[in-house]
């Protein structure tokens, strides 16, 4: 098994400890909007779609801002910098409205830095190890999602903090973060390319790839943000403060499993991956839907995982098999905002579909969608990985 260049182990560090920050106040806002702040689950649709739109339709310009430069690193710095210094605010908000305005200013940092980000880590990675490589870089970013819940938990137990001092010790790992990133990521200049910007419909990103998008646009419009997920399991019985727990748990999983799934993806075929993948997506979202009780929330957190292992590192892998080095900042931003302009429509209809007629509708629904789009993608050739810069 081949060696990584440097940047892939220094961007799996930022992700670490990005997550590790991120993820001390995430599993805890659903509480928080609804025991503090008084806020259902149609606020919770609205918040996350809201925040997940933006970081998309950011991504594509990003994306196609570091195709046009020389460099991609200071859109990356730019990133990981905003969201350090917005997460922490969580502490402030007095009302959902404040707590929306953080979450945005957050997410424009996400937006910023991952096409980038994600075209860097391509640069640097034979076509045959992708895979395994953006498995690598998804495996810390879930390590540091055990890691924050852990910490979180750690503070309300035992150190017995309220939920807002926890948010401020948030920014502790966000500063160690854009310190690696500083300090240890380093950038090859490529050439400047000339011309217009690569679009969906100038040939430089070809017709299935476009197909591609509109699969995982479709497969978005059923998946809604995981917060409902921890809001479905408090209403289930498990206490808020073991719910960092319950997500540390969920991500050791995906952390144990992101590498292996992405190598895999590599030997057998990342396609065929990211169809399973969809499938238990499928399967453990029409469990939640009827299942009640602590255990049975527990047991499908776990097995959910599966799904995130299967198909992240293999999903992006596929983006930078369809398209030349030249045009993958803007096919990953393209693949970004594809996911982005559904996630908006997703969280806010399965909050209100939620509200309306019961966790069952609104699992069973997004089930329904993950086995269209998961028959779709099965149907759409595969296509041959292209090479590095």
């Amino acid at each position: 098994m081949s060696r990584f260049h440097r940047n892939v182990v220094a961007l799996g560090l930022v992700s670490f400890f990005t997550d590790f920050s991120s993820e001390m106040i995430y599993p805890l806002l659903p509480a928080f909007l609804a025991t503090t702040l008084g806020a259902g689950p149609a606020v919770l649709g609205l918040i996350e779609g809201v925040a997940e739109t933006t970081a998309s339709l950011l991504k594509l310009v990003s994306g196609m801002a570091a195709d046009r430069t020389k460099r991609k690193k200071p859109l990356v710095l730019a990133g990981y910098g905003l969201s350090a210094l917005m997460r922490p605010l969580m502490a402030f908000a007095g009302n959902w409205g404040q707590v929306l305005a953080v979450r945005f200013g957050d997410r424009i940092g996400k937006g910023v830095r991952t096409s980038p980000r994600d075209a860097l880590l391509a640069a640097y990675v034979a076509p045959q190890d992708r895979g395994r490589a953006y498995g690598l870089q998804r495996a810390m970013d879930h390590l540091g999602a055990v890691a924050g819940p852990l910490a979180a938990f750690a503070l309300l137990s035992w150190a017995g903090l309220p939920l807002r001092t926890v948010f401020l010790w948030a920014a502790v790992p966000g500063a160690i973060a854009v310190i690696v990133l500083l300090t240890a990521v380093r950038e090859i200049p490529e050439p400047v390319h000339t011309g217009p910007a690569p679009t969906l419909f100038d040939g430089s990103l070809p017709k299935p790839f476009r197909a591609y998008l509109a699969i995982v646009a479709l497969f978005t419009l059923g998946n809604a943000s995981d917060a409902f997920l921890v809001l479905r399991a408090i209403q289930e019985g498990i206490p808020v403060k073991y719910v960092p727990l319950l997500w540390g748990a969920f991500h050791v999983v995906k952390s144990s499993l992101s590498t292996h799934a992405g190598a895999l993806a590599d030997r057998w075929d990342r396609k065929k991956m990211i169809v399973a993948g969809w499938v238990v997506y499928a399967a453990t979202y029409a469990a939640w839907g009827v299942a009640t009780g602590p255990g049975w929330m527990i047991g499908l957190f776990l097995v959910y995982a599966l799904y995130s292992a299967a198909t992240e590192g293999a999903e992006r892998a596929l983006v930078a098999d369809f398209v030349p080095p030249r045009s993958r900042g803007t096919a990953f931003g393209w693949f970004h905002l594809a996911v982005g302009v559904s996630a908006l429509p997703a969280s806010v209809l399965f909050g209100a579909l939620y509200a309306w007629r019961g966790a069952s509708a609104a699992f069973g629904t997004a089930a329904a969608i993950a086995i269209v789009s998961a028959a779709m993608l099965l149907a759409l050739p595969t296509p041959r990985a292209s090479g590095t810069n």
